[in-house]
């Protein structure tokens, strides 16, 4: 059934701050929600000749972060070179973390090497009850989770230090838009206080209608209603803060996007952005240039907005 052509409004591009790279979508895990299809069957992963520009690219456009997503992006065998190099340069890292990988045969020291880089950890925890976690993520994906998490806490992220952060990713469980970031954040610091788990902040995301995710709401009946909740739910505020005015994605082959989601669409910038290689030159603009929009960007701006850095509105 055809989803209400309802037309985004037009975006262009800001200033260029963040580096948003996929490395590749081999996972531990296969997760209801998951808008890249990422699984352990999956075999994409970035070569390492385009590993090898992103600190390039990071000097060369003065990024001041890097977000590394996946798949599990620490599976990637060049993950912890990468990381050092950029770290070496003084940009941030950010490790997009579901918390298993860190209990991976092979992974033992993954997150003493995160925090001898001083790497913020964005982790994946959509619930702080078992029942729900394990429905969306799989058997004992909680515990587990909840392992990762107190091992990143005696490593000391989670208690402030602003170059061990560590914050916590909530998507809700089916066609519905998150709750109030602070009332959530709240209550998940008191739940998981109670089983001896710090975190800094949650970030709630909206799930997006596309991909496995599309796929489950057009089984259910629910992929229509739900696209119109988010059209109905549009803020014009959110606009100005939208991720992709100030982020540029990468996928594993080196194509660039305008955000994460248009990536697994393989919807391209309307400008002159098409591979990495591009970011190198100084002549390739980016400022002012138009962002591809299509329906699935209204659950970026629904209610209180989502972003990969959580809720745009308070």
């Amino acid at each position: 059934m055809p989803l209400n052509p309802v037309l985004f409004p037009s975006l262009h591009r800001g200033d260029l701050t963040t580096l948003q790279v996929n490395l590749g979508y081999r996972c531990n895990q296969s997760c209801s929600h998951c808008h890249v299809n990422a699984g352990p069957s999956r075999t994409e992963m970035m070569r390492d000749d385009l590993v090898a520009l992103i600190p390039r690219v990071v000097k060369q456009r003065a990024i001041r972060c890097l977000d590394l997503t996946g798949g599990a992006p620490e599976l990637h065998p060049g993950f912890r070179t990468l990381v050092r190099e950029v770290r070496a340069c003084g940009v941030s890292v950010l490790d997009r973390c579901n918390l298993t990988i860190l209990s991976e045969p092979g992974q033992e020291t993954l997150a003493s090497f995160l925090a001898e880089q001083r790497v913020g950890v964005i982790a994946s925890l959509p619930c702080y009850s078992a029942a729900n976690v394990d429905k969306q993520r799989g058997d004992g994906v909680f515990e587990r989770s909840l392992a990762g998490l107190r091992q990143l806490n005696g490593l000391g992220y989670g208690c402030g230090d602003p170059e061990l952060t560590l914050d916590l990713v909530y998507n809700p469980q089916g066609p519905s838009l998150p709750p109030p970031q602070a009332d959530l954040e709240a209550a998940y610091k008191r739940e998981l206080g109670q089983v001896g788990v710090r975190f800094d902040r949650l970030l709630t995301l909206a799930n997006m209608p596309i991909q496995r995710f599309a796929r489950q709401l057009e089984l259910q009946g629910d992929l229509v209603s739900y696209q119109a909740l988010l059209e109905q739910a549009h803020n014009p505020a959110n606009l100005a803060a939208v991720m992709c005015r100030h982020l540029v994605s990468v996928d594993w082959q080196g194509h660039l996007y305008d955000c994460d989601f248009n990536q697994q669409l393989q919807l391209t910038p309307p400008g002159g952005l098409r591979e990495l290689a591009d970011l190198l030159d100084p002549a390739t603009g980016i400022d002012g240039e138009p962002i591809h929009t299509a329906p699935h960007c209204f659950g970026c701006t629904a209610g209180a907005g989502s972003s990969c850095g959580g809720a745009l509105q308070s």
